[in-house]
């Protein structure tokens, strides 16, 4: 815990700092979520197709869903949801004829999750 995925389309591959960005994220979810730090997980999932309504072109999206084990606020949830948005701001550079559509959900894992580490 946390456990954050980050899926993102292909045509971000080299616009998105994508270690930078991981380890900003870490250290927001530490400071705001009060998580330990090696206990941070990220795995990235490039896609190779994203469509936005009817275009197929012109478009790319960050999505990044973090889940945290039950407990904290919803204000908690939002301010860290929050951040995301802001690094992704920094760490996404512009890319010429691409609309970037960025978005972030903080959700309680299930009651069910379990983890072990070899």
């Amino acid at each position: 815990m946390p456990q954050i995925t980050v899926d993102y389309s292909e045509r971000l591959a080299d616009a998105f700092d994508r270690p930078g960005f991981a380890r900003a994220l870490h250290e927001a979810t530490v400071e705001i979520a009060a998580a330990k730090p090696p206990a941070c997980k990220t795995q990235f999932r490039r896609t190779e197709d994203t469509v936005v309504g009817p275009d197929t072109e012109g478009h790319a999206i960050v999505h990044v869903t973090i889940g945290l084990l039950a407990g904290r606020t919803e204000e908690t949830k939002a301010r860290l949801a929050e951040q995301v948005l802001e690094l992704l701001r920094q760490h996404v550079k512009p890319t010429e004829g691409l609309a970037l559509h960025a978005s972030a959900e903080v959700r309680d894992l299930d009651a069910s999750y379990r983890k072990y580490d070899a």
